[in-house]
């Protein structure tokens, strides 16, 4: 199914959406990649607040290139997903909700998925020049030493995506295979 859903990704949200279905994301996302996420639950774990408010949120895999002249930000392609598993759960346990990226999830990832209402959304890879046209904003809002994997406020228009893992764990990876292997 095809849609259309503005930003913040509330439980109640996440819940509509299935594996499988197309999403024009609009709203604001924020990146980070390992090295972001590692700091993020490191400040967490002192008991520090996040630089920005987690609850709801979406965070997209992404390091970013240098935007040219008259650009908002440079290619902005997923990265693989599986680098942020060990601090995903972390990241939902104080409210952050969706997360972009490409590629499989480990189990305890899509559990914590069922317990948050998460929604992991598939981006297409080595298309980064297409997605960078629907970003319209971009803010370095932090970890700026992290250069590509600093920390940004992104505001998207119509941002394709799928549905990878849902809310209630339904995974379209595993579900296309085994619909694939049927048919053999």
């Amino acid at each position: 199914m095809e849609k259309h859903i503005t930003l913040p990704l509330t439980a109640e949200l996440a819940k509509t959406l299935h594996a499988g279905d197309t999403v024009y994301l609009t709203g604001t996302i924020y990146t980070s990649r390992d090295a972001g996420h590692k700091r993020m639950c490191e400040a967490l774990a002192r008991g520090e607040e996040l630089p920005f408010d987690p609850a709801d949120a979406t965070i997209y895999y992404v390091g970013p290139t240098p935007a040219k002249p008259g650009q908002v930000i440079g290619s902005a392609g997923p990265t693989t997903s599986g680098r942020m598993d060990a601090y995903a759960p972390t990241m939902m346990s104080v409210g952050a909700r969706g997360m972009i990226g490409k590629g499989a999830r480990l189990p305890e990832v899509v559990e914590a998925m069922k317990q948050y209402s998460g929604v992991y959304f598939g981006a297409i890879g080595g298309a980064g020049a297409l997605l960078a046209k629907c970003i319209k904003k971009a803010e370095l809002i932090a970890y700026e030493d992290l250069g590509a994997e600093a920390l940004r406020k992104l505001y998207v228009e119509e941002m394709p995506l799928i549905v990878i893992i849902d809310s209630e764990g339904r995974n379209l990876y595993e579900e296309g295979r085994a619909a694939y292997l049927a048919k053999r």
